[in-house]
């Protein structure tokens, strides 16, 4: 399925003020790292968390997006080094991704740890410069390092390197409990996010809190089963190696027809919470689709 007009523009807009904020850093930066930040941060993709921020901001009011973009470069900062420590030997152990060698495979394994822990760095970096309330920054600085951290992405990946090296049989609620933290939790925090910059009050923010949520399972969900059912060269990293890995994914518990019912279930969901919301969530909806159709 071909991304939405409004995806690639977001993912355009995403990539120039990337290159900006590298720039920026020339001189300043050691050359080696910087290539490497480039070379991860820059390599493509659909940018999905800064379009969900930037869409949950329009969707609860907002009309200064440029005043957001701090915030959208900063998740994917965080999203893109926890794929470069992903993908290291020590971890996933993967040659490609996005259709181009892993970061360590180009430059060598230290410089891919540095260079992800550099992005990760940046990305507080960002937040805490923007023109933002003062309350707010901290408020987004203390949610994000919770989404990315160890009650967050960090915890959910711990979790699913135990599972394994388990040698017991994993449940759908151990599946989901690795997800809401290794996926979800940063696509959870890009709509909360997005709410929290256009001041939101309590109902837009639940929304796009419960939004955020079932998106960010529907997401893994599609993940899981793209993973036995396309090729390398579609995905942009290696095909079939969570099944090689004997990896607990929903497709392992559920098998792969009842994963794509609970895809159906988790777009259902994510379409509901966007009610509140009425007309200015029109976008949020066709991610929505756009994302479960991935997995069909």
């Amino acid at each position: 399925m071909q991304a939405p007009a409004f995806l690639s523009a977001h993912a355009g807009h995403v990539q120039d003020a990337l290159v900006e904020i590298l720039d920026a850093r020339t001189s300043i930066v050691p050359e080696r790292l910087l290539e490497a930040m480039r070379y991860s941060l820059l390599a493509g993709g659909k940018r999905i968390r800064p379009a969900l921020l930037l869409e949950c901001y329009a969707a609860c009011g907002g009309k200064r997006p440029a005043t957001v973009m701090p915030a959208a470069l900063a998740i994917e900062c965080i999203h893109t080094y926890s794929l470069m420590h992903d993908d290291l030997p020590c971890m996933d152990d993967d040659d490609m991704r996005r259709g181009n060698p892993t970061c360590h495979r180009q430059f060598d394994e230290a410089t891919a740890v540095l260079a992800a822990d550099a992005l990760q760095a940046l990305a507080f970096e960002l937040i805490s410069l923007s023109d933002t309330d003062a309350d707010l920054r901290c408020r987004l600085l203390h949610t994000l390092a919770l989404a990315a951290g160890c009650q967050g992405m960090v915890g959910g990946q711990i979790l699913d390197m135990q599972a394994d090296s388990s040698s017991e049989s994993m449940d759908i609620l151990s599946v989901e409990r690795i997800h809401l933290h290794k996926t979800g939790a940063l696509l959870r925090w890009s709509c909360e996010a997005g709410a929290m910059l256009a001041g939101a009050d309590a109902a837009p923010l639940d929304a796009c809190s419960r939004y955020g949520k079932a998106v960010g399972l529907l997401f893994q969900i599609a993940d899981d089963i793209l993973d036995v059912t396309a090729s390398s060269a579609d995905l942009g990293k290696s095909a079939g190696k969570d099944m090689a890995q004997n990896k607990a994914t929903y497709v392992s518990v559920l098998g792969l027809q009842r994963a794509r019912e609970l895809a159906d279930e988790m777009q259902e969901l994510a379409v509901s919470a966007c009610q509140p919301m009425s007309h200015r969530a029109e976008h949020l909806r066709a991610l929505v689709h756009y994302i479960q159709e991935r997995g069909k």
